[in-house]
């Protein structure tokens, strides 16, 4: 309690500017980010780059990544973009069953929902 005489007096005042300044900043950048989403910000390159029409595989894009410092092995990379098109699957049918509610629990509840109606009628 007596480390406040070692400092100058906060007035409220001060803490208004202070929660201002605070409110004021943006994110930071980060510099590393997770495999994860690394492949979700080069996902449209890598989906091309496999497709049929260049034809190559996801161990010669890891190679190509290993280049530059990336070390994502061919299969990480293709269980990852298989996994992003799953959740991107899910956010679809969830919009598409009207998903007023947020996408995590709209995609829960409507997937539910669906396969009530599907179980309904078989």
């Amino acid at each position: 309690m007596g480390e406040q005489n070692n400092s100058e007096l906060i007035t409220k005042g001060k803490i208004d500017k202070a929660i201002e300044l605070l409110k004021e900043q943006k994110p930071k950048e980060r510099e590393d980010v997770s495999d994860r989403d690394a492949v979700r910000k080069m996902r449209r390159y890598i989906e091309k780059l496999t497709s049929d029409k260049y034809g190559y595989t996801y161990d010669e894009v890891s190679e190509m990544l290993k280049g530059l410092g990336i070390n994502l092995t061919g299969s990480r990379i293709k269980y990852l973009i298989g996994e992003l098109k799953k959740s991107s699957r899910r956010r679809q049918k969830a919009s598409d069953n009207g998903g007023g509610s947020t996408l995590e629990n709209g995609a829960i509840e409507n997937q539910s929902g669906v396969t009530a109606s599907s179980t309904g009628t078989r």
